[in-house]
């Protein structure tokens, strides 16, 4: 998470840019008469941005004005789907924008960063594996869950630091280039996570998790070789 303070204000602006039309997408294609009909998904999605909004209050908040935090928007992606989980990450944001813990002017671009992009990674890595369909679900606990939490994890540490680069508000560190040594630090934490929410809901409420086949993943084995009537 990076504090207004070190961004300019063009960079600020094309965050909102990004951030707002997306979060008006996914509002658009939310499942809203589901959601109200079904007690269920209300209580997950209630439940989930507690969950989120509580993982990102703990975190280690730097001097510099940087902050670090697990991001944890794998596992809510393929808990809710993609518009649901942009839209419980903006309400678990603005819980901290209201606790003072995050800065309103930078929601723009911590959105862009800590939720579009996590999305948009986990949704791409979802696909691949569904247009795979694989029947074994360790294929979906590793690549969308494991792989896919560790691969936003990169790209939010990598973003993030290009932008403070490009802005040149930040004075980056002499060590930089041993950087990539700290990066399985906070990858893999960050895919341990992920990929233990992932598999825990797999074994025991698999019908939470909306982008998981349970006809295919979970069907018998011995079933392929039956014949069809």
């Amino acid at each position: 998470m990076i504090g207004a303070d070190l961004l300019s204000s063009e960079t600020l602006t094309v965050g909102w840019l990004i951030y707002v039309p997306v979060l008006v997408w996914a509002v658009l294609q939310a499942p809203w008469v589901e959601l109200f009909s079904d007690s269920r998904r209300q209580h997950l999605l209630f439940g989930t941005v507690f969950a989120l909004f509580m993982l990102w209050l703990v975190r280690r908040d730097f001097d510099t004005g940087v902050s670090y935090h697990f991001i944890g928007m794998t596992a809510v992606t393929l808990l809710l789907d993609w518009p649901l989980a942009i839209v419980g990450g903006l309400v678990a944001q603005v819980g901290l924008v209201l606790l003072g813990r995050q800065d309103l002017a930078a929601m723009g671009v911590n959105g862009a960063l800590l939720i579009l992009l996590p999305v948009l990674v986990t949704e791409c890595c979802a696909i691949l594996v569904e247009r795979a369909q694989p029947r074994n679900p360790f294929v979906y606990i590793f690549c969308s869950g494991f792989f896919a939490a560790a691969l936003s994890a990169l790209l939010c540490l990598l973003v993030g630091l290009g932008l403070l680069w490009f802005d040149g508000r930040f004075a980056m560190p002499e060590w930089l280039e041993d950087f990539i040594g700290y990066l399985w630090l906070v990858m893999f934490p960050e895919a341990f996570i992920n990929g233990m929410v992932i598999s825990a809901l797999v074994v025991f409420c698999p019908e939470w998790l909306e982008t998981f086949n349970r006809t295919r993943y979970l069907s018998a084995p011995w079933n392929d070789n039956e014949p069809r009537s």
